[in-house]
């Protein structure tokens, strides 16, 4: 019989396992995180761009999301898919799913830029780019040139779980890193040096997506576990049905989290017109700039707890796929510990330095409204960082285990029932606070939903269970 393909997911220790598989990914997602990150830091500390700049980013940035969403749905649901696949020995299943997936992902990221090309002005303006005309100027330039890079974005993304499925996490951070980099060294040069502003910034960013899309295409070329033949790339329907939901969760996370992105933006920018400070026009865009920027860092703890949580889906998908529950039921169990203490570290980062933090993006720059404002969303914001973490690592295990419903219904509960109904109700009663209400609030009654749901996937991983060899 012929040997099944990365046998020792189901032989090696789940400590090695994980550091190998969960550190390359979460290090591959914070790179990608810090693309918008890192331009909107460079534009903070632009004196000619200022917090103007720095609303039109966060306008800007909930739109990247949605190409991202798309390529995750597709990047991490092929690599759910072929991970059971390979577990199961079937590669004739797995190289057809990652040819159907890469010409899925490319015809996706055509339409949806030829989509932000012709309907630009109303999407800036429905996530709230007209909160006065300097951010909107800023927001339109900012992405008409972000729009151009969105295919090669999506492609990277969407490969880079797939490049993981072939047991190849190294070389998915490292493509990513490469691109993080170019990003890094040209948004000074393009904004400081040529004064490009914000298309300065969007040029480097897309550049930097150009150098990790080439990279994924070199991957492809020299896969290891799966060899991709020319018939490969063909879309397989009835693959798709089967990978696509199990990347759904992954999708909703990301789409979702736009939709609490534009409510909590609309609010924001309804509620500072009224305020007594935010209401006079040369205030009006910090509340806005603001939360961008705590958005931003809540992306970044968010990054480390999905990529542990992604790390581990081919590790798990495989030994479920063999038939190992009890592997999987242990790592389930080193994946909560690990994110409990990631949200207890970024819960006490965010108490103690919110002055700091606001300082990488400019705050010298800015009136005192500005630094008060900004310390108190982060103390408010994000003071339930740690229930924030476990709730999603607890989404995207439930993933790997191909239970997309559950999965995804957690999800939507959480991002669009909690996190937009939320935003939306809670400054009627509490006015701009109220916007930074509805994140805490929302974290507590998720994590009562997943507490029940840790208990019930325990159980099932205990039904059947394999008794574990001596040297796990």
């Amino acid at each position: 019989m012929e040997q099944k393909a990365n046998t020792f997911l189901e032989t090696e220790r789940l400590g090695k396992l994980m550091a190998k598989y969960a550190v390359p990914c979460v290090i591959s997602l914070l790179v990608a995180a810090l693309y918008n990150i890192v331009d909107q830091i460079f534009i903070a500390n632009a004196d000619y761009l200022g917090s103007y700049g720095n609303a039109a980013n966060t306008v800007v940035f909930p739109l990247t999301v949605v190409a991202l969403s798309i390529a995750v749905m597709i990047g991490d649901g092929c690599c759910a898919f072929v991970s059971i696949s390979l577990g199961r020995n079937d590669k004739e299943a797995a190289h057809n799913s990652i040819g159907s997936a890469v010409l899925l992902c490319i015809v996706s990221g055509l339409i949806l830029t030829a989509i932000y090309l012709v309907l630009q002005e109303p999407i800036l303006t429905l996530f709230g780019g007209r909160v006065n005309e300097e951010t909107f100027r800023h927001a339109k330039e900012y992405f008409f040139w972000i729009t151009l890079g969105v295919p090669f974005y999506m492609f990277g993304q969407a490969l880079n779980p797939i490049i993981r499925s072939d047991g190849s996490p190294k070389f998915a951070m490292a493509s990513t890193l490469a691109g993080a980099a170019a990003n890094i060294i040209l948004d000074p040069i393009f904004i400081f040096v040529f004064r490009w502003g914000m298309m300065g910034a969007a040029a480097a960013t897309v550049l930097g997506q150009i150098i990790t899309a080439v990279l994924a295409v070199w991957y492809l070329c020299h896969m290891k576990a799966v060899r991709l033949e020319q018939s490969s790339f063909r879309f397989y329907g009835s693959l798709a049905k089967k990978y696509l939901p199990l990347g759904i969760c992954s999708f909703l996370s990301q789409i979702s989290l736009v939709m609490a992105m534009a409510a909590i933006q609309n609010m924001t920018l309804k509620y500072s017109a009224v305020d007594p400070i935010f209401g006079q026009t040369k205030y009006t865009q910090i509340p806005m700039a603001v939360l961008g920027i705590v958005m931003k860092f809540f992306q970044i703890v968010i990054s480390i707890s999905v990529g542990l949580a992604a790390g581990c889906i081919p590790v798990v998908g495989y030994n479920i796929g063999a038939g190992r529950k009890d592997r999987a039921k242990s790592l389930f169990t080193r994946l909560l510990a690990a994110e409990t203490i990631v949200g207890a570290v970024a819960l006490l980062i965010v108490e103690m330095f919110p002055r700091q933090l606001i300082g990488i993006f400019g705050a010298a720059n800015e009136s005192v409204y500005y630094t008060e404002y900004a310390v108190k969303c982060f103390r408010v914001y994000l003071c339930m960082m740690v229930l924030a973490a476990v709730n999603k690592g607890t989404f995207i295990y439930l993933q790997s285990l191909g239970r997309a419903f559950a999965s995804t219904s957690i999800s939507m509960v959480r991002e669009v029932l909690f996190g937009v109904g939320f935003a939306l109700l809670l400054p009627r009663w509490f006015g701009l606070d109220g916007v930074l209400y509805s994140m805490p609030v929302s974290d507590m009654l998720t994590f009562v939903i997943c507490v029940i749901v840790i208990r019930y996937t325990y159980k099932a991983l205990d039904c059947g269970e394999k008794r574990k060899p001596e040297h796990e």
